[in-house]
């Protein structure tokens, strides 16, 4: 990676600016967020095309099946809790059910509602959306994938929920080939396997140097597209004889519990799971959090290097 980076409100801004000019059928709405968003430039620019729906979670989903019923392509974007725990039900049949062509996006993913507390976290969200059949989930892990997954999300013909951090997106020195389902292999080694996603994909790849420094050779898999998942390269991490993943996300119900799910199946494997313990936690800054769950650099480092000795 390099130091290079770009706000997510900025990211997703240039995005969704791009996307509508080629496309008018790309609707806008918002649950009283959208400047927060980074969608100012949308807004300005295509006011007929952007409905704030306020805090009405619910039905601005069912708003939305009813645009993409009428050929419209709505994305819907606010806070992760509020697009996906919220308006569940809405959600599972009105976008899931009726297989709509609706785009969610989650932003402020994982702790990064910081002070605002557990009523503002996005812990639980992928284990909401994999319950429901049929909706691809995506959750970049650079500005670059940010911008491959907004275009494959707008590709595929059907509903997708797409989780966003608030922290800067690194712009690494070179862009990786993109393909939808498909991991990114970092690092190939043979003594240990990390398996990643999103936000957290930077502090493992810091996480990498300091294992790598103290004579440990991991493989390193990044997850960009939760579903559909790529099961050959979970089977080729299990290789290693272990398997950490990390994630911003419970250790129940996201990548750790995918990861598992599979390997009971098809190549048995130790596990150990980084992520939010499953319990109402703390509030606080965002590092002080991120240290606290074991999510920053130094713990990733330490937590791996304990699992390989184990």
């Amino acid at each position: 990676m390099s130091n290079q980076v770009k706000s997510f409100k900025n990211a997703l801004s240039d995005c969704m600016m791009a996307a509508a000019e080629k496309d008018p059928s790309i609707v806008l709405l918002s649950a009283d967020s959208g400047p927060n968003s980074g969608f100012g430039p949308f807004i300005e620019k295509y006011p007929d095309r952007f409905y704030e729906m306020g805090i009405m979670e619910a039905g601005a989903e069912s708003v939305a099946s009813g645009m993409a019923t009428c050929g419209l392509t709505p994305i819907f974007c606010a806070p992760a809790p509020f697009v996906t725990g919220r308006p569940y039900e809405f959600f599972r049949i009105d976008l899931g059910y009726m297989h709509q062509n609706v785009k969610v996006i989650g932003r402020n993913c994982g702790f990064s509602y910081s002070d605002l507390g557990p009523t503002h976290y996005g812990l639980d969200d992928i284990a909401l959306v994999r319950a429901i059949p049929d909706v691809m989930i995506l959750a970049p892990q650079d500005a670059y994938e940010l911008e491959d997954c907004f275009q494959a999300m707008l590709t595929y013909r059907g509903p997708v929920y797409m989780r966003v951090h608030n922290s800067a997106l690194p712009v690494p020195e070179v862009r990786r080939p993109f393909e939808l389902g498909k991991a990114v292999i970092y690092e190939e080694g043979s003594d240990i396997s990390i398996i990643s996603t999103g936000n957290l994909t930077p502090n493992v790849l810091e996480a990498v140097e300091q294992l790598k420094a103290s004579g440990l050779r991991p493989t390193v898999v990044g997850i960009h597209t939760l579903r559909p998942i790529d099961r050959d390269a979970i089977h080729k991490a299990a290789e290693t004889g272990k398997i950490v993943t990390v994630e911003e996300h419970f250790t129940v119900g996201g990548l750790g519990s995918i990861v598992a799910d599979i390997c009971a199946e098809d190549c048995p494997v130790r596990i150990k799971r980084i992520g939010a313990p499953h319990i109402y936690t703390s509030s606080g800054e965002y590092p002080d959090m991120a240290q606290l769950y074991g999510l920053d650099a130094a713990s990733i480092a330490q937590a791996v290097a304990a699992f390989a000795q184990a």
